[in-house]
């Protein structure tokens, strides 16, 4: 069967669902119940509000979805880094495990980069895994040198 490449749209959001939840346990570990069914509660509501609006999620298909990467756009002030103030974060890049290792995940990515620079993002963020590092340094993605310190409140 051959890949073919796209975005998901509404019609996808069960396998959406099943990506984020194997990705999410690839990430953390066994995920609880409890995790488990918060993801598979709001996520549909989540995806019918952004999806096409300020979220595209670029996949690889071979008769079911095998990959894909989410892009989030955000809108910040415009600073140095930042000149038009829009940004892109880049996240839950992944590829179903019978799948690894045949170039779909950089096949995504380039579509997901390609699609960044026609909507004229100023930069791409990801925080990237031990597993995806050396894919996205191949795709041209830098350590971040901010002098700034990344840190965040739980709330």
């Amino acid at each position: 069967m051959s890949v073919t490449y796209d975005l998901a749209s509404m019609d996808d959001v069960d396998e959406l669902v099943k990506l984020r939840l194997a990705y999410l346990a690839d990430d953390f570990g066994e995920l609880s119940e409890e995790d488990c069914a918060s993801v598979t509660y709001e996520l549909p509501p989540y995806l019918k509000r952004h999806l096409g609006v300020d979220l595209s999620i670029h996949v690889a298909r071979e008769g079911r979805i095998v990959s894909c990467a989410w892009l989030l756009l955000v809108e910040k002030p415009p600073s140095p880094r930042f000149p038009h103030g829009r940004t892109g974060v880049l996240f839950n890049v992944y590829t179903a495990a019978d799948k690894r290792h045949q170039g779909l995940a950089s096949a995504v990515m380039r579509r997901l980069i390609e699609e960044a620079r026609n909507i004229e993002l100023d930069v791409l963020e990801l925080h990237a895994t031990d597993d995806g590092y050396p894919l996205y340094c191949k795709l041209g993605f830098a350590d971040d040198s901010s002098t700034h310190k990344p840190m965040r409140l739980v709330l």
